[in-house]
């Protein structure tokens, strides 16, 4: 099994961390999302499918790399990252709104909830806004554009993906 957290130290603490009711409801959440990416395969896959791809953690931890990427001075990774990368981040970070609302009090306001606003602001302060859309052509939600966050309106100042 791959590690998850790569790359992903901050993340990687918080859920070392984490009590064991939020790692429950956490659980229920990943199980939720198990059924949804097994709906989408052939029958005779599904039950080879038996975590979900697009986990809480692993939600969390693409995000984190995102933001180090992003991060002046920081190292962007020595695996290939795609502009295409970009977008499926940014759904990414949207998902995990929908997530958090699903999750107890106890995770949103606790050390999740913290990571994740930590996380944003951090995201916040690598980028800037982009008023024209100049990430449009390559970078498009899969969502409709008037009920997008403000961070798919922003671009990086250093960009994450390979030239």
């Amino acid at each position: 099994m791959s590690d998850v957290f790569w790359s992903a130290p901050q993340s990687r603490a918080v859920w070392e961390a984490l009590p064991q009711p939020v790692l429950e409801a956490v659980g229920r959440c990943d199980a939720e999302r198990l059924e949804v990416e097994r709906a989408r395969v052939a029958p005779h896959l599904r039950e080879r499918i038996t975590t979900p791809v697009y986990s809480v953690a692993d939600r969390f931890a693409s995000w984190e790399r995102l933001v180090r990427r992003m991060e002046a001075g920081r190292p962007g990774g020595d695996d290939y990252y795609p502009i295409s990368a970009y977008g499926n981040d940014l759904d990414s970070r949207d998902s995990l709104d929908e997530v958090m609302d699903a999750l107890p009090a106890a995770a949103r306001e606790g050390a999740l909830g913290k990571l994740l606003a930590e996380l944003d602001a951090r995201f916040d302060a690598a980028s800037v806004p982009d008023p024209e859309g100049s990430l449009r052509p390559w970078v498009r939600p899969t969502k409709d554009h008037a009920q997008l966050p403000d961070r798919w309106s922003r671009k990086p100042l250093r960009t994450p993906w390979d030239d």
